[in-house]
């Protein structure tokens, strides 16, 4: 092992210089990058090497149990850290829609997702990182407690060693907070937020952002700031642990190449 002693107080640039550089080296260690997957796209093969976990649809609003086995096996082999993708069961509306339902029949169905997507993994010698509900669930589970609970409670009873992907300052959060149930808090590098955190409904005209360039500023502000600037310019303080990206997005290649350039992750 070698040890290599640095003279701070060499000059004024060289000190300048290692600033920058371990500035560098803490932004970059901020964000691991996910990306929503197995939706039946075309792209996944080519996202993936860009990524450091992945979000796998369980087959209620997209994808099956070869679409899943496909995935898992694709995300192993560049090292990416796996995770399902539950939703409401509704393929017909993509999951984006919320879904009148008792919670009993929702639990099953989560149950029924996740249990599919864990025999998968185990069958494939695959470790099942991470659970991130999908879509219109995902949305109403950041501020609504039954829902936000009943995700938790399903984590925490089946899942234990599993970590739950949510928003910051949500509901899932303060719950599996309160539950020891492990958390990695998310924010979407390509969409548009309201000042209350919530996403700006997909019907908007600025909901999705799709210009590399524009949500380079848009991370900037999360990873280097730790906030957020809304859609009507508010800022809101956010700490956060992952980056989102959505697969369907249709510059998620180049939107991904520009963040990982950028920040040298």
């Amino acid at each position: 092992m070698f040890l290599i002693i640095l003279n701070l107080s060499l000059n004024s640039s060289c000190s300048s210089f290692l600033f920058s550089y371990f500035h560098l080296v803490e932004n970059r260690n901020i964000f691991d990058i996910n990306c929503d997957l197995g939706e039946g796209l075309d792209n996944d093969a080519l996202l993936m090497p860009y990524l450091n976990s992945c979000n796998i649809a369980c087959g209620a609003h997209a994808g099956d149990e070869n679409t899943i086995r496909e995935s898992i096996v694709l995300a192993k082999k560049y090292g990416v850290k796996i995770g399902a993708h539950p939703s409401f069961p509704d393929r017909l509306n993509f999951g984006r829609k919320v879904m009148n339902i008792d919670d009993e029949e929702l639990k099953f169905s989560l149950l029924q997702q996740l249990r599919l997507f864990d025999r998968i993994c185990r069958e494939e010698d695959a470790l099942l990182h991470h659970i991130k509900p999908h879509g219109a669930l995902y949305n109403i589970a950041a501020k609504d407690f039954n829902k936000a609970a009943l995700i938790v409670d399903i984590i925490k009873t089946y899942f234990p060693a599993v970590i739950l992907y949510c928003p910051p300052l949500s509901l899932m959060e303060e719950l599996a907070n309160k539950a020891a149930v492990s958390i990695m808090r998310e924010v979407f590098a390509d969409r548009s937020y309201l000042p209350d955190l919530s996403l700006v409904d997909r019907s908007h005209p600025k909901a999705l952002l799709t210009n590399p360039e524009e949500v380079l500023v848009h991370v900037k502000y999360m990873v280097e700031r730790k906030q957020i600037r809304t859609v009507d310019g508010v800022i809101k303080s956010a700490e956060a642990d992952t980056l989102c990206i959505h697969g369907d997005n249709p510059f998620a290649l180049e939107i991904l190449k520009t963040i990982k350039k950028y920040f040298n992750f």
